[in-house]
């Protein structure tokens, strides 16, 4: 599946790491299927590093593509960790991958396409049973439910090895890899983030789908919904 228009109903969003970029891919994805007038609905499985009343990944989701975007957060932990560890921390018991499945199914049942989005990379652990995002979609795939993952790579330096390691571990697991986004093009980039575009496609297997430029974050809703379909152009 070669076109980022082509999704299946449901997308994990996963990363290369924290700080790559997923969120504004999410919702950067999220203002593409609106843009080709299906609907959609964003899912945040586990949230970590926010108190309750404050604002999280799904808010700047919101912020980007739209209030009217429908949201889910299913779990919301105050230490900036992993799942499993915060909920450590804060003596809570999670609940486990296979109930989270069942809950997503729910919502994409009901919508055209339901984008995921992790913690950090695609095997930190969500539950106390070392569940993962991997194990969530593998869940999904088991209850019927149509699933792929969309990697979002970090531009520069150190990325390729832990590309190549998700997508591996997505094969191992047979779930397709869709397409590798950039989560933060720099304006000026150098040799490792230029060569970067022709390497990502060719150990992960999977197309490059596009470029979020740095700072999209900053935008207004209706600039980053114009502007955002066209960074889905190569691939």
């Amino acid at each position: 599946m070669s076109d980022p228009r082509a999704l299946p109903s449901v997308v994990l969003v996963t990363g290369t790491g924290t700080d790559v970029g997923k969120t504004v891919v999410t919702a950067a994805l999220a203002a593409l299927v609106r843009a080709r007038g299906s609907r959609v609905a964003v899912v945040k499985p586990a949230q970590t590093g926010v108190l309750p009343g404050e604002p999280g990944d799904l808010d700047g989701v919101r912020a980007l593509a739209g209030d009217d975007l429908e949201t889910h957060e299913l779990v919301r932990l105050r230490d900036p960790l992993s799942p499993e560890a915060a909920a450590r921390r804060e003596g809570v018991a999670l609940p486990p991958v296979a109930l989270h499945a069942r809950r997503i199914g729910e919502i994409a049942a009901a919508t055209d396409v339901t984008l995921v989005e992790g913690a950090g990379g695609l095997l930190v652990r969500m539950d106390a049973r070392g569940g993962t995002l991997a194990d969530l979609g593998t869940a999904l795939r088991y209850k019927g439910v149509s699933c792929g993952a969309v990697l979002v790579a970090s531009a520069g330096l150190g990325v390729l090895s832990t590309a190549a390691l998700t997508a591996e571990a997505l094969t191992a697991r047979g779930l397709p890899l869709l397409g590798v986004v950039v989560g933060s093009w720099p304006s000026e980039p150098g040799l490792a983030e230029t060569e970067n575009l022709y390497d990502l496609p060719r150990v992960t297997g999977a197309p490059l789908w596009g470029r979020v430029p740095a700072g999209a974050g900053a935008l207004t809703a209706a600039a980053f919904c114009e502007a955002a379909p066209g960074w889905f152009s190569i691939g």
